[in-house]
């Protein structure tokens, strides 16, 4: 979890100011879905993004 959310604050977060909660709940819902599990290759897993790794795994 640590390594998720370090690379959540330096790819999203740590690049923003939000005035509004809900603004900052909007971004990080799209960027964990929209990016971090859709596009994003993950090392541990070969290289592979999270949800190619659950396909290959049902």
């Amino acid at each position: 979890m640590e390594s998720f959310f370090h690379t959540l604050k330096t790819e999203l977060s740590h690049h923003r100011e939000y005035q509004i909660r809900q603004q900052a709940q909007h971004d990080i819902f799209a960027y964990i879905e929209g990016f971090y599990n859709q596009t994003r290759l993950h090392s541990a897993i070969g290289y592979s993004a999270l949800i190619e790794m659950e396909r290959k795994a049902a």
